[in-house]
């Protein structure tokens, strides 16, 4: 039965004050008693994961030096010892068994990622049902139209998505590990396991509160956030697409240092890997979810 299969939840946090205690303690009190929550403090400054330090049983922290949300998740998972992996933000609010209906689609084999409704914190009486892509901008936006049933989903929202540790150690580990800071790691996973042959719902009927903020409590570098945007599209979409994005993107200040950075990495070896392990292309992608750029 998937609720006799162990779960991890990996939260990834910076500066969150509060917030990550009341999220931790919401977890602890929402998840079965074999499960396991494990803290990556990916180098806060203002002591918000220290109370989390004298924590024992099922909650673990972990510190890093700032190495960016994809490298912290990733890190975080190779601490955990779960069945199910769910990538959670510091900043949640779920109710009781909120896992189980994501676990349960998680059981079909074609299932490489689940996600939930996500809602405001505090509530709006708006929720998101799985994101897309408005442009070659590399832009998105949520999906507002409630399904009925399980459904697929372009991208899902990384602040509350699971996936099976099969799936995690078959697609390379989870996250983009040449993802910096933060920004499109959400959009990057779900376009890469959506092309090597993968399904990835929303389940409606689970709702997840989230904190959506103005302002990052930590700087993000502008080129480093356009830097994720040109990963994305150098190692997923075809030359004319990718052509699309490039134009669309180089107007925008800070783009010549994020070309830069992204030259300096790994991307013709990334794109030459994913490329060769993939079951789709990004037309069948675009079909698929009816975006046209």
């Amino acid at each position: 039965m998937a609720s006799s299969r162990r779960i991890s939840v990996v939260v990834i946090s910076r500066n969150e004050g509060a917030m990550l205690r009341r999220t931790v303690e919401n977890l602890e009190d929402t998840l079965g008693s074999d499960s396991e929550i494990v803290v990556v403090d990916d180098g806060s400054t203002d002591s918000s994961a220290d109370c989390l330090a004298r924590r024992r049983n099922r909650v673990r922290l972990y510190r890093s030096r700032g190495i960016g949300v994809a490298k912290a998740r990733n890190f975080g998972a190779r601490q955990s010892r779960g069945d199910f992996l769910v990538f959670a933000d510091a900043h949640l609010g779920l109710d009781a068994l909120w896992w189980r209906p994501l676990v349960e689609q998680l059981e079909d084999p074609r299932v490489g990622a689940v996600a939930p409704a996500v809602a405001k914190m505090p509530p709006s009486g708006i929720e998101g049902y799985g994101i897309t892509f408005k442009g070659p901008q590399m832009e998105v936006k949520w999906l507002r139209r409630r399904p009925a049933r399980p459904t697929p989903a372009p991208i899902l929202p990384g602040c509350c998505l699971a996936m099976r540790r099969d799936v995690l150690e078959r697609t390379g580990g989870g996250w983009d590990d040449g993802l910096l800071q933060r920004g499109n790691v959400d959009n990057e996973v779900s376009v890469r396991l959506w092309l090597l042959g993968y399904e990835l719902l929303v389940v409606p009927e689970v709702v997840v509160r989230h904190r959506f903020r103005k302002r990052s409590p930590f700087p993000v570098g502008w080129p480093q956030y356009l830097h994720n945007r040109l990963r994305l599209a150098f190692v997923h979409f075809n030359p004319e697409r990718l052509g699309r994005v490039v134009a669309s993107l180089r107007s925008y200040p800070g783009f010549g240092e994020a070309l830069t950075l992204l030259v300096d990495g790994d991307i013709t070896a990334r794109r030459r890997e994913i490329l060769s392990r993939r079951a789709r292309n990004d037309d069948w992608y675009f079909d698929r979810f009816r975006l046209h750029w």
